[in-house]
């Protein structure tokens, strides 16, 4: 009879279906002005006057801890930084060139691609150099809101950056500098956002916005955020736990939860590796029950053979002989080894007794 419980590969898509994650926009666009009057309320007149944003961010909480981590990147129908963030791009050293002439090469380079936003341009000779000491480098991570670096050099910045860098989340983002499109690479890099997810928690988080921009804008760049998510994760089955939209400030706010269905789902599919384990048991119990009624036919034949047991005799090894040469006189070495076996010095079995003169 077949079984009525589900298998792991019907459940793999059930939960696969139940993934398929639909958010109310409606709902979405309630939070986000909800953020937006919140932000409002506790903004002063210093940051009114200098037009300062705040960063909104998506948080997403994961059923289970990933096994690998990951770096997703999202691509943003809205750009979602300023027009005043300084961006800072790393690039590698070219050959018969001073670090100067490096320099005034790319930004040449930039500006021929019609890449505007980039506001400072190091070369990899001058990070090594210039900001070596700690102190440099703190200053270097606070003059900029984000740094970009050409991916021929991406494998040689973590140990002359420092962790600073990586703690604060401000990793340089690879660049190909090479590209036909720099202009467009260089923009979606910029005003695009990253998701990294670790196998060191369920909660990873990503910047999507900022407070300047208008509801349907950040209700826009949070559906496509959502979706590029859900698209790239590596898990199978049901991930997204809860997710919600806060600032850097604020408390967070739901704007998806999850239902328990796919519950149900890991139930049905743990009781099915029950039931397969109970089987394999209920086989192997029966193998150990055919197994001594074997036995016990074979026991009359073993028992005849038994009274048969062939005796060994021990075999005597030659005795060794000393050697000897090809006149047929044995060697020192021999003559030594031969006196010694026999009990005696040969020196004294060379001596004779002479007889005593009368």
């Amino acid at each position: 009879m077949r079984s009525s419980l589900p298998t792991t590969r019907e459940t793999d898509s059930m939960a696969n279906k139940t993934e398929d994650l639909a958010l109310d926009r409606a709902q979405v666009k309630k939070a986000v002005q909800a953020l937006q009057a919140f932000l409002k309320t506790k903004s002063t007149p210093d940051s009114k006057l200098l037009a300062d944003t705040q960063h909104v961010c998506l948080l997403f909480t994961l059923w289970k801890v990933p096994k690998l981590a990951q770096s997703i990147r999202i691509p943003l129908p809205h750009g979602q930084r300023t027009d005043t963030d300084e961006i800072c791009l790393f690039t590698r050293d070219e050959p018969n060139m001073t670090s100067d002439q490096t320099q005034r090469f790319y930004k040449k380079l930039l500006e021929e691609r019609g890449v505007k936003n980039v506001t400072e341009i190091i070369p990899f000779k001058v990070l090594k150099t210039e900001y070596k000491p700690h102190e440099a480098k703190r200053r270097l991570l606070g003059n900029y809101d984000l740094f970009l670096s050409d991916d021929r050099i991406r494998r040689l910045l973590p140990s002359h950056l420092g962790k600073h860098f990586y703690e604060r989340k401000k990793e340089p983002l690879c660049v190909n500098l090479q590209s036909k499109q720099l202009s467009r690479d260089v923009q979606s890099v910029i005003q695009g956002s990253y998701l990294k997810v670790t196998n060191k928690g369920s909660c990873c988080m990503a910047r999507i916005a900022h407070s300047g921009m208008t509801a349907d804008e950040i209700t826009d760049n949070i559906e496509a955020a959502v979706k590029t998510v859900l698209t790239k994760l590596r898990t199978k089955g049901p991930v997204v736990k809860i997710i919600h939209i806060k600032s850097e400030a604020t408390a967070a706010l739901p704007i998806y939860t999850s239902d328990l269905s796919h519950l149900t789902l890991l139930e049905d599919a743990q009781r099915g590796a029950k039931a397969r384990k109970v089987k394999r048991a209920a086989n192997k119990v029966k193998e150990t029950e055919t197994a001594p009624m074997n036995a016990e036919e074979t026991a009359p034949m073993n028992a005849e053979d038994e009274d048969e047991i062939p005796q060994l005799v021990p075999i005597e090894s030659p005795s060794k002989k000393p050697k000897r040469e090809a006149n047929g006189q044995m060697t020192q070495k021999s003559k030594k080894s031969y006196g010694k076996k026999a009990g005696k010095p040969l020196a004294q079995n060379r001596k004779r007794k002479m007889p005593k003169a009368k």
